[in-house]
């Protein structure tokens, strides 16, 4: 799940969401988890949320990301 912030705000807004989505991570017990940040460039940033699939329903009704992508972990 990826949220998007655009504008001169867009780093420390995204970095700022990523503290709320590890906070729902653990209010919630999400068994699997990872969150990150990328910046795109200086007016644009991303954080997102990689969580199985079981859990994906919840997690977007509850949060509402702006876009969703299937992440298929290389071995």
């Amino acid at each position: 799940m990826i949220w998007e912030f655009r504008g001169p705000a867009a780093k420390r807004t995204a970095i700022h969401h990523e503290i709320h989505l590890k906070e729902y991570i653990k209010i919630e017990e999400v068994m699997f988890a990872e969150t990150g940040v990328e910046h795109i460039s200086e007016m644009a940033s991303i954080a997102y949320l990689i969580t199985n699939e079981s859990e994906m329903e919840k997690i977007r009704r509850d949060l509402k990301p702006h876009r969703g992508q299937r992440y298929d972990e290389k071995s």
